[in-house]
């Protein structure tokens, strides 16, 4: 009983705050006055000029992309709603996946109506390209479903007309596509083939009695499958299959199909069925369709490559069936670039949120009495955003260059988007991914909730890491990119040139015994490091896939036996790749502040990337230079750290596209609000 009541006592002191040995009881403890929010913009200071930073990240069209901003919000068709005294627009996700489905066919036919999508597909050149990548960026961020059944539209059905047929392709539908009296589906995947697309299975024979093509399914595994559009809107399909002439299979050739009529009935001999709700991406009507011999006329196959006399004669210039193919498939690269370059501003979009969250939230006191501290003044909690809002900026230049090399594209350049497009639209998205479930974690609570979207962002683009390319094998097809340049080089005994290889022609960077701070803050020990890096893995991955082969094995079974050194190489030449984007765009500048904080960004990038495992697996850094690697990659936060407003303000992104928590998340959960 004693024991028990001495605890008893010890228990009333604390709470009463008085000490054992006192007579005197002090007062009880007092509540702390209620929180308020105060907007990060009071404490925080600007160093720089957040327009001028726009525009270098940006670059092209952005009064064009605050026309389309201003669109959106000034529409009640995307769904505005007031919380905390602001208007926020976003899709209601919490809708059934019918509704989500004709809404987002409502708000396509709204910005139809208002000529956003003029030329698109009628004109040509640089600006036309720049405009449409803008617009399908801004787009996006309001919601994936639109932007993806915009891209299937122009994008897959509209780009495969006008890269896979012939004029009188172009003059029958782009104007038609363009203007939504037809609406275009793309019939790639199958159930049993997504990636590999030379094994699909659906067959189309040619009929030279009547000069038409017979498209069929001819067993399960060969439904068309994913198809956007297919479930309800799309009247038209681009049909990807084998080409049967005569008996001979002269492999995969697109054809143009009618799968819909103008009132939306199924066409006769097909059939469709609905993919059902989804993860996320439920305003898309992804669908099945099968086809039971349905006959198109020959004029139907799009023929850039090859094409089918009347008489049922195969024609092409290209003789070999693996070149045609790489022929017909490589000006297909629009859809890596757009979903690489989109998933860039979905990062910005979560970064800040998380950010201006960060810079208004408190959680504890260091010292009794004294304010909570603020989660962004912490140094794990910039360390968990301030990389990869340094990772962001560098996407952000390799986004521009990836973009100027596929609008001054040509026949020969095709191989180069084609690496640098798969390198980009693999990392990004992945990139993406971990950005928006870090944003999600540093959130809380508030991260779940629907409305405040970063959690809802990622199930809503988890799918950019498989479509259009699953993103292991794209970084695959770059390796083997690589190799197949560099055994070229050597057989030829000539320099290496192109795809940024040209460092290989230079004498093997060295990285110092005994590194110091400033070494590993220098651009160009940074890019030495990388080029080593990325040297070394190619030459390792050319001799084991070689001794693979001294083995008897195929080349092809080689290199998926060196699997582990072609993934390591892939995410070398990418790090590389972006690096020096991101190191050109810092030289360009005049001295001044903005120069300044570009280059803390810059250095904590190229630190985030000597801080892969590869850098000690394959000793190029010693256990003590990654210890110091990631000490300044601690410090540099923290340089970094006074200008996280103003870096994340230089994205552009409008208040009304962001969430409740990246304001007053107070007044937006308060019981006035639940009233409202």
């Amino acid at each position: 009983m004693d024991r028990a009541f001495q605890r008893t006592q010890i228990l009333n002191n604390h709470l009463l705050q008085s000490s054992p040995s006192s007579p005197v009881q002090s007062p009880p403890l007092s509540s702390n006055a209620c929180l308020s929010y105060s907007p990060p913009e009071l404490p925080e200071f600007f160093a720089f000029d957040v327009k001028e930073m726009r525009r270098l990240i940006d670059w092209h069209h952005i009064e064009l992309r605050d026309h389309l901003f201003a669109m959106i919000s000034q529409s009640k068709l995307f769904n505005p709603r007031v919380r905390g005294g602001k208007v926020f627009v976003s899709p209601d996700y919490n809708q059934p996946m019918e509704q989500q489905r004709e809404i987002t066919s409502k708000r396509i036919d709204y910005l139809f109506e208002r000529g956003v999508f003029e030329g698109w597909l009628t004109e040509k050149g640089e600006e036309i390209d720049l405009r449409r990548f803008a617009s399908f960026e801004a787009l996006a961020i309001f919601d994936h479903s639109l932007g993806i059944m915009l891209a299937v539209h122009f994008f897959l059905w509209g780009g495969a007309i006008q890269v896979f047929g012939t004029k009188h392709h172009h003059d029958k539908w782009l104007k038609d596509t363009e203007t939504n009296v037809v609406k275009g589906c793309f019939a790639m995947t199958e159930l049993g083939h997504g990636s590999n697309v030379r094994g699909v299975e659906t067959v189309s024979t040619y009929d030279s009695n009547t000069g038409e093509f017979v498209i069929n399914t001819p067993c399960e595994s060969a439904q068309k499958f994913w198809i956007g559009g297919a479930t309800n809107h799309a009247t038209h399909a681009i049909v990807f299959s084998q080409l049967n002439i005569n008996g001979a299979n002269q492999g995969v050739h697109a054809f143009i199909a009618q799968i819909r009529d103008a009132n939306g009935k199924v066409c006769p001999n097909i059939r469709t069925a609905d993919n059902g709700r989804k993860i996320g991406l439920n305003g898309v009507d992804n669908g099945r369709i099968w086809f039971d011999h349905v006959r198109v006329p020959r004029e139907n196959l799009l023929n850039s490559v090859a094409d089918v006399s009347p008489d049922g004669k195969y024609l092409s210039s290209i003789k070999d069936p693996d070149q045609r193919f790489a022929a017909f498939l490589a000006p297909l690269t629009i859809g890596r670039v757009s979903i690489a370059t989109s998933a860039v501003y979905l990062s910005k979009v979560g970064l800040t949120i998380a950010i201006r969250y960060a810079l208004t939230r408190r959680a504890f006191s260091l010292k009794p009495h004294e304010p909570e501290v603020l989660l962004l003044d912490y140094p794990s909690h910039q360390r968990r955003l301030l990389p990869l809002l340094a990772k962001t900026y560098a996407m952000s230049f390799a986004s521009k260059y990836l973009k100027m090399l596929y609008v001054k594209r040509t026949p020969q350049s095709y191989k180069t988007i084609h690496v640098f497009s798969s390198s980009f639209k693999a990392t990004f998205t992945w990139n993406n991914l971990h950005i928006l479930q870090e944003c999600r974690e540093a959130c809380g609570g508030q991260g779940l909730s629907s409305e405040n979207h970063v959690g809802q962002m990622k199930a809503e683009y988890d799918v950019q890491s498989t479509f259009e390319g699953d993103n292991n094998i794209l970084m695959q097809q770059v390796s083997k990119a690589l190799l197949a340049e560099y055994v070229a080089a050597k057989k030829r005994k000539k320099a290496f040139k192109g795809l940024g290889l040209e460092h290989m022609n230079k004498p093997s960077p060295a990285i110092p015994s005994q590194l110091t701070s400033t070494t590993l803050h220098s651009s160009q020990f940074q890019m030495d490091a990388l080029c080593l890096r990325e040297r070394d893995l190619l030459n390792r991955l050319a001799v084991e896939v070689s001794h693979y082969q001294a083995k008897g094995l195929s080349k092809e079974h080689a290199f998926n036996m060196s699997y582990q050194l072609a993934e390591d190489l892939s995410r070398a030449f990418t790090d590389r790749a972006i690096f020096q984007t991101f190191a050109e765009a810092e030289a360009t500048l005049a001295a001044g502040s903005l120069k300044d904080v570009l280059g803390t960004l810059r250095s904590l990038y190229g630190l985030i990337c000597l801080e892969d495992a590869a850098f000690l697996r394959y000793g190029y850094l010693s256990v003590d230079d990654g210890a110091l690697v990631r000490r300044e990659i601690t410090k540099t936060c923290g340089e970094i750290r006074p200008h996280a407003l103003a870096l994340v303000s230089s994205f552009g992104i409008p208040d009304a596209f962001l969430s409740p928590i990246a304001f007053n998340w107070i007044d937006a959960n308060a019981w006035a609000s639940v009233q409202h």
